[in-house]
């Protein structure tokens, strides 16, 4: 499983071992930092995404739910929402938080805001987000999909990572990443091979050894 194939695996080695692969973003979606249970926890949230797709309330066009997003929620994932980034309001709030645990949700990531901020914290539950807000949802975003695919910014102009539901998402004190379900076992060895390097080179950097020098002989 993926658990066990990413596990104790920081995102910084798994973001490294999908640049080698050739995704280019390395699977991290920048701007999202933890802020429940703390902002300098070193828990690491790990589980497969749930998506979610916010648009603005405005929108006529997109599809609307018959059900609040949160009861379609599973046990066991992580909950993955994209929200408008012009809009300023928090996409989820305490109420949220309650009704996830109760339904075995692991974690929330949002690229976009969040806020009651204390109950999240209060709760214990993992909330990575873009920042905070204190207006609430329903008056500027609706959700419009759970379950399919959604894009969130990259690390450069005009890239997106694609995020799908079953993909592997991993939160730590460095950020948020994605892993695709068919690069979860490639990335967890190239992942691991990079960590020994690393751990090499960092035994013979605090022993004196030259930064190149060592970078050289274990990173190539």
């Amino acid at each position: 499983m993926a658990e066990h194939v990413l596990a104790g695996l920081s995102t910084c080695e798994i973001s490294d071992a999908l640049i080698k692969l050739g995704v280019t973003h390395g699977g991290y979606m920048p701007g999202l930092n933890r802020l429940s249970p703390s902002r300098d926890s070193e828990d690491v949230l790990s589980g497969p995404a749930l998506t979610v797709q916010m648009v603005p309330s405005s929108d006529p066009n997109a599809p609307k739910l018959d059900q609040h997003f949160v009861d379609l929620a599973q046990k066991d994932t992580i909950m993955v929402i994209a929200a408008p980034l012009h809009l300023k309001n928090a996409v989820w709030g305490g109420l949220m938080t309650a009704g996830a645990q109760a339904r075995g949700v692991l974690g929330v990531v949002i690229s976009g805001r969040c806020r009651d901020l204390t109950e999240h914290r209060a709760a214990g539950f993992p909330v990575f987000a873009r920042g905070l807000s204190t207006l609430g949802q329903s008056t500027f975003t609706r959700p419009s999909s759970v379950g399919d695919g959604i894009d969130i910014e990259g690390p450069s102009e005009n890239t997106f990572v694609r995020v799908e539901t079953g993909d592997w998402i991993v939160g730590d004190i460095n950020g948020v990443v994605c892993v695709s379900q068919d690069l979860i076992e490639a990335v967890g060895a190239v992942a691991r091979k990079g960590k020994a390097a690393d751990e090499r080179c960092m035994k013979e950097l605090l022993e004196g050894a030259g930064v190149r020098a060592t970078l050289k002989k274990w990173r190539q």
